[in-house]
C-alpha cells in the first residue's frame, strides 16, 4: 500500500488513510499536495545537486529533506518535470522549474510538498507542524492580540497560527523577497485568510488530521488585480 502521492510501498495504518483524504479535501483545484511518512534510507533520495547544500546537516534533517523532495519530484512529474533537482536559493529556498510555483515542509515524522503551474497560482505555501501544543512562552511572539483572542481555549490552536504563518510566509517570500515576523502576518483562522503588513491577501486551507498542515496561496488572477 502506498503513502500519499510520493512513497514507496509500504503499509498504511488507518490514521494515515484519514490524513491522505483530509489533504486530498484541503486543496483547491489546480494544487498538487503530497504527503510521505518519513523512513530512514530516505536521506540517499538527495540529489547530488542538492546535497552540499545538507553536507553539513544531521542525519534526521538530511532524511527529512530527501522525503521532501521525493513527494515533490513525484508530484513535478505530474506537470511534466521528472527528476527535477530541487537545490536551496540563498534565501534557503528550494528552486522550481520555471513556470512553477511549489514549497516543502515536515516535522519529525511527515513530510509534504505542494506544487501548481504559475499561471494559475503565483504564491503557494505550505507547512506541517505536529499536533501538539505551542509552548506559552512562544504564543505571544507569534499572536497578535486579536489573534490570541480568537484562539479561545483551543489547546492546538497556537500551533496551528504557527504554521498558518510560516506557510504564508514562504508563499509571499519569491513575490516580495521580503522577511517577515510573525506579527507582520494577520491571520484568520476561521474564515480562513491572512493579510500580511504590505496589503497582500492570502487564502487558506486547514487539516488538523494527525498533524497540522497548512495550504496557503494567491490565485494570478488576484496578484493581477
Amino acid at each position: 500500500m502506498r503513502t500519499g502521492v510520493g512513497g514507496r510501498c509500504m503499509s498504511v495504518t488507518s490514521g494515515e488513510l484519514l490524513l491522505e483524504t483530509a489533504i486530498r479535501a484541503l486543496r483547491p483545484a489546480g494544487i498538487l499536495v503530497g504527503w510521505r511518512r518519513i523512513t530512514a534510507g530516505d536521506e540517499r533520495a538527495l540529489h547530488p545537486a542538492e546535497r552540499p547544500a545538507f553536507s553539513g546537516s544531521v542525519t534526521s534533517v538530511r532524511r527529512a529533506s530527501g522525503a521532501a523532495r521525493i513527494v515533490a519530484r513525484q508530484l513535478l512529474a505530474q506537470l511534466g518535470h521528472a527528476d527535477w533537482p530541487l537545490t536551496k536559493m540563498a534565501s534557503g529556498a528550494p528552486t522550481w522549474p520555471a513556470g512553477i510555483v511549489g514549497s516543502l515542509s515536515h516535522d519529525s515524522h511527515l513530510a509534504v510538498a505542494a506544487v501548481a503551474a504559475q499561471s494559475a497560482f503565483c504564491a503557494l505555501g505550505i507547512d506541517v507542524e505536529p499536533a501538539e501544543a505551542l509552548p506559552p512562552d512562544l504564543l505571544d511572539l507569534v499572536a497578535t492580540p486579536r489573534e490570541r483572542a480568537a484562539l479561545a481555549h483551543d489547546p492546538y490552536g497556537g500551533r496551528l497560527l504557527f504554521a498558518a504563518k510560516e506557510a504564508v510566509y514562504k508563499a509571499v517570500f519569491p513575490l516580495d523577497g521580503t522577511f517577515l515576523e510573525h506579527h507582520d502576518v494577520e491571520v484568520d483562522l476561521l474564515h480562513q485568510r491572512a493579510e500580511v503588513c504590505n496589503g497582500r491577501r492570502v487564502d487558506l486551507r486547514v487539516c488538523t488530521t494527525g498533524h497540522l498542515l497548512v495550504l496557503a496561496f494567491m490565485r494570478s488572477s488576484d496578484e493581477a488585480l
